[in-house]
């Protein structure tokens, strides 16, 4: 790949890397994903068109039955694929296979919002042509997908014959063993319509089992050719437009496709039809330039709020807008549907949607593109009925939300590592209280917020409770390491309750009318209160350090000296019943409390707490070094804290989870944002309250972000030794710059300086575990 801060470009393509850069190259607005499959088809490593939730049901069958086990799950489906476009040349098929292949160059561009591909080919035959082709999914036209395709012959006349089609019931590799690739589901889609007319089709589906309809319909315009053969044809699968003519050489033909997606679960066949034809008309009267510009629009936008500067390091600068731009494309344009652990990329993990969402992804669009944060949060009210059943059947109060869920409900087949994760009901509720302080959105907060908040509050009274010292107690829990499962006090998973159980106190008084709907009474409000206050948080004093969960440290060590590398990652090679009892950390656990919850520690504790768990931390998930990289700033790990975000930000671009074919890892990528922001910007957020203290390490020079607040953008600028803060309008601005209060107010630069750091005791790894782009192994690690 070739390093270019606004753009990802393969120079030459790479057969055997194609599922990874199908995943790199894929487009979305997160209502529509395609991934990154050339134009013809063929080869391919997973051909993916996907719309978000439109998914179909399997059975999820169990050896033994037990009470509350999901009875069927849920899997994204790859839908009618529209972005096939096949060329002949003098009746031989374009394909890079054959022949010889002069140039291949694909281009993504970061701020156009289009996949560009230039190649260059001369047929086994010896005709010699030039192809270009630009794809757009739309940020504007959320239902558009357009596609211009552009022919050349170079060097002697060629009859070519181009075939633009849609495909249902795509043919799909089998799975692999490993249990994170998604379940593959053969032909899910029945036809209950066909029909072409003289310049495209239209294809209606329903999931055979799920009961969900879609629609999609092609268009086209084309220019370049005065005698051009068109002809139509549609089957249930399978909808074709025809075009052959003859071109001299320097001669080119153009062709523009525009393609019309939707589905629901309500709508009748003829309306849905009636959806995409108007979409595709609409988006035909804008036309291939004016779509482009709309999405050029889009993103000055968003890049001119959310874009991150830094000087020092090019590679990683590029791997800052790769990430930005995919984490807008995942929740841009979901309107109250699910963000999946791959976005729109891949199948990966079947489609669904984690608590990894609203840890990881939801901090950056609340900061850079609020709007699309609301949206994601209304989905999860949308579900609030579901997870009310679902806790009543758990035996529960108010409501549990599902570890894993494309519609909303649970689609874990596995207890420890999934219903028992009540984390997320508390992540959902920090999501919701960080979203509304960032916005002040009132309206939200009362017709949405206020009711999520009660309802997992009720949920935590339900399942702790009160010991005899009077300290309130979450037993039988799993936190966010799935190396640990069914434990009692996760540190994390209590100190998330408290801030839940404190913004459900809070949230209740604000809006007392619609508490009232709720029948929240007094005495309810007070024990939400009493239990924030009594929540009990673990502590070794022995060790001085808090125990990931009670008893934690009394486990014995995992034997890292003697795990060797191809052993990892450990869920695939070992049995959980040997994790679960010893200290092994699959990604930070405690290390994430510190992060999210630091208000609750000192810093001489994080200080130890980070000291304790680093070499037990093994990585064995993507979630795990973004975290790592934000503590070890805050404690001055500079140099630690630098090579884990270059970790993280190279996690899919160079794969090294060797899973990006199924699809990027979406909060890994938010990451990257999160490393840079809170890591060496030091941003933290507790309670409303914005803070900063910013650092850098060796060989950066600079660096500025922004992030909206009370609907202002505040500009932060950070070079080695001062921090200046500017705001862009609204009312003026209080914040703590390493502790010292300080006020920003519009049209105003302030500096401060940075004081000096403190340098901590080095740390270690587990061996064989460092940082997958640092230091070698063995070598301890310092400021």
């Amino acid at each position: 790949m070739i390093v270019d801060s606004w753009h990802l470009v393969e120079s030459e393509l790479d057969v055997d890397r194609l599922a990874q850069t199908e995943s790199l190259f894929a487009l979305s607005n997160g209502h529509i994903g395609l991934r990154g499959n050339l134009d013809e088809g063929d080869p391919h490593a997973l051909p993916g068109t996907y719309l978000n939730s439109l998914y179909e049901t399997r059975p999820l069958p169990y050896a033994e039955a037990g009470y509350g086990y999901p009875e069927s799950g849920q899997s994204v489906i790859n839908v009618t694929n529209g972005k096939l476009i096949r060329l002949l040349l003098d009746d031989e098929p374009f394909d890079i296979r054959y022949g010889e292949l002069h140039r291949h160059e694909r281009t993504l561009d970061f701020r156009d919002g289009v996949l560009r591909r230039e190649v260059e080919w001369t047929s086994p035959a010896g005709q010699r042509v030039k192809v270009r082709s630009t794809r757009l999914v739309s940020f504007v036209q959320r239902s558009i997908v357009a596609i211009q395709y552009e022919v050349t012959p170079v060097d002697a006349p060629a009859r070519i014959v181009l075939q633009s089609e849609l495909i249902a019931n795509e043919q799909l590799p089998p799975a692999g063993n490993d249990p994170r690739v998604a379940a593959v589901l053969e032909a899910p889609l029945e036809a209950e319509e066909a029909d072409a007319n003289h310049s495209g089709a239209v294809m209606v589906h329903s999931t055979r089992v799920s009961g969900l309809r879609m629609a999609a319909m092609m268009d086209h315009l084309w220019a370049g050719a005065d005698d051009v053969l068109v002809t139509t044809e549609c089957k249930p699968d399978v909808g074709r437009l025809t075009l052959s003519t003859t071109l001299q050489p320097g001669q080119t033909f153009t062709l523009t496709k525009f393609v019309g997606y939707g589905w629901s679960s309500q709508r009748t066949r003829p309306a849905l039809r009636s959806q995409v034809a108007g979409a595709v008309t609409g988006a035909r009267h804008t036309g291939w330039e004016g779509l482009c510009t709309e999405q050029r629009e889009y993103l000055d936008d968003f890049w001119e709020r959310a874009d991150v500067r830094l000087d020092g390091d090019d590679r990683l600068q590029h791997a800052i807008r790769f990430s930005l731009f995919h984490v807008l494309q995942a929740g841009a344009r979901t309107e109250q549907r699910a963000i999946p652990a791959k976005g729109l990329t891949g199948s990966g993990y079947d489609g669904h949607t984690f608590w990894d969402t609203e840890t990881f992804l939801l901090p950056v669009l609340t900061y850079t593109a609020p709007h699309a944060a609301r949206d994601s949060l209304r989905w999860r009210h949308s579900t609030l009925d579901l997870a009310r059943e679902r806790a009543a059947q758990l035996g529960l109060a108010g409501a549990a939300f599902p570890w894993r869920t494309i519609r909303g409900q649970e689609n874990s087949a596995y207890w420890p590592a999934g219903t028992a994760a009540y984390h997320i009901n508390a992540d959902i509720s920090d999501a919701v209280l960080r979203y509304v302080n960032a916005t002040q959105d009132a309206d939200f907060e009362r017709d949405y917020g206020l009711e999520i908040l009660v309802e997992t509050a009720r949920l935590w009274i339900s399942l702790g409770h009160a010991d005899a010292a009077g300290k309130f107690r979450i037993d039988g829990v799993t936190g966010p390491d799935e190396y640990s499962a069914i434990a009692d006090n996760n540190v994390y998973t209590n100190l998330m309750a408290q801030r839940n159980l404190r913004g459900a106190v809070d949230v209740v008084k604000a809006h007392p009318e619609k508490a009232a709907e709720l029948d929240v009474q007094p005495p309810e409000i007070e024990r939400w209160r009493r239990a924030a206050e009594s929540m009990y948080v673990p502590y070794d004093e022995r060790l001085g350090v808090h125990p990931q969960a009670t008893g934690f440290t009394d486990h014995e060590r995992w034997d890292f000296e003697n795990t060797p590398p191809e052993r990892y990652p450990l869920l695939l090679h070992f049995p959980y019943g040997d994790i679960y009892r010893r200290q092994v950390i699959k990604q930070a656990d405690l290390v994430l409390a510190l992060h999210l919850r630091g208000d609750a520690f000192t810093a001489e504790q994080k200080a130890r707490d980070f000291a304790y768990y680093e070499p037990l931390t093994v990585r064995d998930s993507s979630l795990s070094a973004c975290t790592q990289a934000i503590v070890a700033a805050e404690v001055g790990h500079l140099r630690l804290a630098q090579d884990y975000l270059v970790e993280v930000a190279l996690t899919d671009l160079d794969d090294l989870h060797h899973n990006t074919g199924s699809g990027l890892h979406m909060a890994n990528l938010a990451g990257v944002w999160l490393g840079l922001v809170a890591g060496f910007g030091g941003m933290r957020d507790h309670d409303g309250a914005l803070t900063f203290a910013p650092r850098l390490p060796p060989g950066w020079t600079r660096l500025r972000f922004g992030m909206t607040w009370h609907g202002s953008q505040l500009r932060v600028d950070v070079t080695a030794g001062e921090a200046s803060y500017k705001l862009a309008g609204g009312e003026p601005l209080a914040l703590r710059h390493h502790g010292q209060k300080i006020t920003v107010r519009a049209g105003k630069t302030l500096t401060k300086p940075i004081p000096p750091a403190i340098t901590p005791a080095p740390v270690h790894q587990p061996p064989g575990r460092p940082p997958l782009t640092g230091r070698p192994d063995g070598v301890p690690w310092g400021s």
